[in-house]
């Protein structure tokens, strides 16, 4: 009967990831996301093109920085791919601050074509080709989690696919087509956190104080951002991009005011979720030691276990948003800026209500993840697995 239970618990949870990408598939076929230029097509792409000679003009060493220069070169290349593949062309490449990309022989690079028709285009030098080490990197991470983690590995690579799928084949079009933000990342939320926890510890008792706990901190974190945010007067309009962001949201609908709350829940999910698994994961293991402790004594242990983790945790997300905004820190602070003129900076007073709100959700995780793993986990010493 167990075993009967199990195989139609793996028929259903594949039927319904096959559904859910069914749905993926036709809801971004219905709402695809199309840049569009002035003639109503897109005639600037980014290709391939393998540098076959280098032309170095006016191109001087940085004194100060090391193994910078600065100047213009003229490169001949030949495109890899695209509809202009196989064309040889010479393409102007200018080194300054801002754009940097020192070129060699037979290096491999991007270009940006411009085209007016298919024999008309020009070509400027776009960045260096990192494609191949990213791959590289995401590979030895993936070896390294399967070898050390070994099936939990693999399960917490699924469990990243997963959510990277949600967030860029779900979450981005619904914010794009015009979908409530904070609606948005708390479906995505929910979805991402019930999904990597079912496939981490399976269908248990376990798993659900997780998600449980999990879900109350980031959406009472949510709900209390949101009153500081509107007493603050946060919008969207306080973020990075937010012109360009309203530009887009004038053609499609999309709401950039609840994009602030929507980065912030995104960006904490993580740590909350960290810490949620592991204090419902210790009282499970403290339970199954001892199975005549009480209430009071698992909530107490929880607590505990969550009280030394809760400051790290918080740590880790301050510096996480402190460290994103570093570059800005050290202008404020070369420029001497009046503590009083910091503090009412659009850009400090959202880096601080990231900060809180993130900090905020690990600290409500932890006695609300204790209360409900104390609860649940005695009402069932063996889970389903």
């Amino acid at each position: 009967m167990f075993k009967g239970f199990k195989i139609s618990r793996v028929i259903l949870s594949i039927i319904a990831l096959v559904l859910f990408f069914i749905f993926i598939y036709f809801f971004n076929i219905n709402h695809p996301v199309i840049f569009t230029s002035d003639n109503g097509k897109a005639n600037v792409k980014y290709e391939k093109a393998n540098v076959l000679e280098v032309k170095n003009e006016n191109l001087k060493k940085s004194v100060s920085l090391k193994n910078i220069y600065f100047g213009s070169q003229n490169v001949t290349v030949k495109i890899l791919t695209g509809e202009h593949k196989g064309d040889i062309k010479i393409v102007p490449n200018y080194l300054t601050d801002i754009h940097n990309v020192f070129i060699k022989k037979n290096m491999t690079i991007i270009i940006e074509i411009d085209t007016v028709n298919k024999n008309t285009y020009s070509a400027t030098v776009y960045n260096y080709y990192r494609a191949p080490i990213q791959y590289f990197f995401l590979i030895i991470f993936f070896i390294a989690l399967c070898i050390i983690g070994g099936k939990q590995g693999l399960k917490s690579i699924l469990g990243l696919a997963f959510t990277f799928i949600c967030i860029i084949f779900l979450f981005i079009p619904m914010l794009y087509n015009g979908y409530s933000p904070i609606v948005s990342c708390l479906l995505i939320i929910t979805l991402t956190t019930c999904i990597t926890l079912i496939l981490l510890c399976g269908f248990t008792f376990k798993t659900l104080s997780a998600i449980l706990g999990t879900l109350l901190g980031v959406f009472i974190a949510a709900i209390i951002a949101i009153i500081f945010g509107n007493l603050a007067h946060l919008t969207g309009l306080n973020i990075e991009n937010a012109e360009l962001l309203s530009l887009i949201s004038s053609k499609t609908g999309m709401q950039v005011q609840g994009l602030l709350l929507a980065s912030i829940l995104i960006a904490s999910l993580g740590a909350v979720l960290d810490l949620s698994v592991s204090i419902t994961s210790s009282i499970q293991e403290i339970y199954t030691s001892n199975s005549k402790l009480s209430f009071n004594e698992l909530f107490k242990s929880g607590m505990n276990i969550g009280k030394d983790m809760m400051g790290t945790m918080t740590n880790t997300l301050i510096l996480a948003f402190t460290g994103s905004s570093l570059n800005i820190l050290i202008v404020i602070y070369s420029y001497n800026v009046s503590f009083t003129q910091i503090m009412n900076m659009d850009m400090v007073s959202v880096e601080i209500i990231q900060g809180i709100t993130g900090s905020l959700a690990v600290v409500l995780t932890v006695p609300i993840s204790a209360l409900i793993s104390a609860k649940l986990i005695p009402l069932l010493s063996k889970d389903f697995n």
